[in-house]
């Protein structure tokens, strides 16, 4: 398959139930994604090809707070060459961050560590980004070439708009789009504050996440094309990536019914926007593995 025509799938998440718990999964709602999900399970999902491509990366992402499920999930990169990078998880407030990171990067599968992330849409604290040691261990985060991905709900993008503010040098991806209020249809102050948020260059966003924001079983590329038209708007076509958000979006519809609203949202873009969505802008900013020449492009 010639390099034009990759498909990266730039957020999913796998979970073995019988070798670690996931407590969010617990909440009402999540029955159809109580089980395990392995690789093999996304290989045997994810068929429908996208303008058409067919998977060739993905990027694996955390679950929970545990250095150790980093560990599980670099490893299994190591030996998976579908996954070409892991966002992972390490304590941002310990003073130890950036030795936690250093080990990690020194361990099995450690080359594919090229960002973290902390689950802050669960935090309460309003400045939860801006506290010193969570800024201190960002610094780290920054100073060992990893990229940050940014996971918060739509009331938290104040959060994120000073966070990018204070470290311009700080690569960050916004997860699910900050997670617009689909189903209420309540877009006027997330609009807003995306459009501040992708006024600073050294921001991405990930075009995933979306359907389970809407209604899970009504849900019609009508609601998602008003929050499609100014993501494009915003960060252009060449700072957005395409993510599954798998398997979480088995609960509003699946892997291939996204990839069909993702390709109808795309069918007004060109080939170049194309790519840049489907492939090239996950594979710089994570630094995948390039099918054209072999190299890992650096964080950016």
């Amino acid at each position: 398959m010639s390099d034009a025509l990759r498909l990266v799938d730039a957020h999913h998440h796998v979970w073995n139930l019988d070798h670690r718990p996931q407590p969010w999964l617990d909440e009402a709602g999540h029955e159809p994604i109580r089980r395990t999900f392995g690789l093999d399970d996304l290989r045997s999902t994810a068929t429908r090809l996208i303008a058409g491509r067919q998977l060739t990366s993905t990027v694996v992402v955390q679950c929970v707070t545990s250095v150790v499920e980093t560990r599980e999930l670099l490893a299994l990169a190591d030996e998976n060459p579908l996954i070409g990078a892991v966002v992972g998880w390490a304590d941002l407030t310990s003073p130890a961050i950036g030795d936690v990171l250093d080990e990690l990067r020194a361990g099995p599968g450690g080359a594919y560590l090229r960002a973290v992330r902390h689950i802050v849409q669960s935090e309460s604290d309003p400045e939860w980004l801006q506290r010193p040691a969570v800024e201190r261990g960002l610094r780290a985060v920054q100073e060992r070439g990893l990229g940050y991905d940014v996971l918060i709900r739509s009331h938290q993008l104040s959060q994120a708009i000073r966070l990018a503010e204070r470290l311009p040098d700080l690569p960050l991806v916004l997860d699910h789009a900050g997670k617009p209020s689909i189903v209420r249809h309540d877009l006027a102050d997330w609009e807003q504050n995306v459009r501040l948020l992708a006024g600073h260059p050294q921001v991405r966003c990930k075009v995933s996440g979306l359907v389970t924001e809407a209604d899970h079983e009504k849900w019609t590329i009508a609601d998602i094309r008003p929050v499609w038209d100014v993501l494009l708007s915003s960060f252009g076509p060449e700072r957005l990536m395409f993510g599954s958000d798998w398997p979480v979006c088995v609960l509003a519809g699946g892997w291939n019914r996204w990839a069909a609203t993702v390709e109808v949202l795309l069918s007004g873009c060109s080939a170049i926007e194309t790519d840049a969505v489907l492939a090239d802008t996950a594979t710089t900013f994570y630094g995948l593995i390039s099918a054209a020449d072999g190299r890992t492009a650096p964080c950016s």
